[in-house]
């Protein structure tokens, strides 16, 4: 029988609730003021500044039930149940008409967007695959065509509630489109395991 095999693909945790009511609520009354520094993406797109886990009592509340779960999807990136550390987090406020250009991020390993508010369907978060060297020349794009996991070049994550969570490599390319709803709120956050051990060669990275 002919078996068609996907080689090497990317892995993307995606975990309904991670947070509970209470604690999201919390965090869009507490952040959603401090969410001052521009992103010179849109003029319509906010955040707060980086801040270690342990800078709000809110912040350590969200990490510890976060942290399992980069544990989880660490097993699958690095092929072993290791710790993880919370490097970073920050709030991002998207209000209408804003948008988040195509990104991704350095210095870590995993990052993650904890969605705080209702997202409008036209402001899913879409992952691309890297504008990279890893595309035939030609393309086969038309309307006859069907996309698929082996010639698409984005995916769109499914419609996020709050308190749901995705974590993805942090290589992974994404944006936000244009927001058409009302003010769209997300926690992110970048996250770096506790080693890395290759036959030997270990680096420890620090928390």
């Amino acid at each position: 029988m002919d078996e068609l095999i996907g080689l090497f693909p990317v892995p993307l945790l995606r975990v309904p609730g991670a947070l509970p009511a209470g604690l999201v609520k919390a965090l869009v009354e507490h952040f959603s003021a401090h969410a001052v520094r521009e992103n010179n993406s849109s003029g319509h797109l906010a955040h707060t500044e980086m801040l270690r886990p342990d800078d709000s009592p809110l912040f350590v509340e969200a990490a510890a039930l976060i942290t399992p779960k980069l544990a989880d999807f660490g097993s699958a990136l690095l092929g072993e149940r290791m710790g993880w550390a919370l490097k970073e987090m920050w709030v991002n406020v998207l209000d209408h008409g804003g948008h988040q250009a195509m990104h991704n991020h350095a210095n870590s390993f995993a990052s993650g967007v904890v969605y705080l508010t209702p997202t409008h369907p036209e402001s899913q978060t879409v992952f691309m695959k890297s504008p990279g060297g890893v595309d035939f020349a030609f393309r086969n794009d038309h309307a006859g065509m069907t996309p698929g996991p082996y010639n698409a070049d984005k995916w769109v994550s499914p419609a996020p509630a709050p308190g749901d969570l995705v974590i993805f490599p942090s290589y992974l390319m994404h944006a936000v489109p244009p927001n058409r709803g009302e003010r769209r709120i997300t926690l992110a956050f970048n996250a770096i395991p506790a080693r890395l051990n290759s036959w030997g060669y270990v680096i420890s990275f620090g928390g």
